[in-house]
């Protein structure tokens, strides 16, 4: 017997937060009941339904896509812009793994596997990500040092990093820094330089755990192999 809402998010419907607020909202039914309460236990053999559509039990997928700038990070967009899975062709239920912004560029991985999405992105397994800024001005090594240890952001303090200076441009006046994190707090990056007085002009995420890039051009996608699969698993499994 599971939870309701892991079931859901496992057979590849949508992520668990998202699986609870349609239970909550009623649009959820077990074996013809509808129910709204966050906990009941169901097993593999009940009959769940969302929408009045029983729900499969899709096969897995896995990709590792390239976002470019000004896509929108989700599965639909009310203004109709278009978003990462109108990028990757398949027929699967796929959403995004944690979020970059809509002017920020770089590596996102998407799947139909609710159990490896909530543990990608619970905050206790601390998987680094490593962002690439260009920000106007010289960021000085105190400020460097600053990054790595911690800024306060909205009134909590960000956990240590990893900060160092890859280029700086006298001509613009610009500097390219390289910065590790393994938090996931919302536009937390862009503002780790405003509380230092920088303004991020360009943003690019160019590694997720061991994945990366290579081989991607801006706007293309692989899926994930088999290999790969397994490895996040027992990354997750060791925490």
């Amino acid at each position: 017997m599971e939870r309701l809402q892991k079931i859901i998010a496992n057979r590849g419907y949508c992520s668990r937060r998202k699986a609870e607020e349609l239970i909550q909202n009623g649009k959820v039914k077990v074996n013809g009941e509808v129910i709204t309460t966050l906990g009941v236990k169901v097993s593999e053999k009940d009959e769940i339904m969302i929408d009045g559509n029983v729900l499969a039990n899709e096969q897995k997928e896995y990709y590792l896509l390239y976002k470019p700038r000004g896509i929108i990070t989700s599965t639909k967009d009310e203004k109709n812009r278009k978003t990462v899975t109108d990028l990757i062709p398949t027929k699967a239920r796929i959403y995004p793994v944690g979020r970059l912004d809509y002017d920020t560029s770089g590596i996102l991985l998407l799947t139909n596997d609710g159990e490896l999405t909530n543990a990608l992105i619970h905050p206790k397994n601390e998987i680094d990500k490593v962002y690439v800024a260009k920000v106007k001005g010289f960021v000085t090594p105190v400020y460097l040092k600053a990054l790595s240890n911690g800024v306060i952001i909205e009134g909590k303090k960000t956990s240590k990093a990893k900060s160092k200076l890859k280029k700086y441009d006298k001509k613009t006046n610009t500097s390219i820094v390289e910065l590790v994190i393994h938090e996931g707090r919302n536009h937390q990056v862009k503002k780790m330089f405003e509380v230092l007085g920088y303004d991020v002009l360009k943003l690019k995420r160019e590694q997720f755990g061991f994945l990366n890039l290579s081989g991607l051009k801006s706007g293309e996608y692989r899926r994930l192999t088999p290999k790969e699969v397994k490895v996040l698993y027992s990354e997750m499994k060791k925490n």
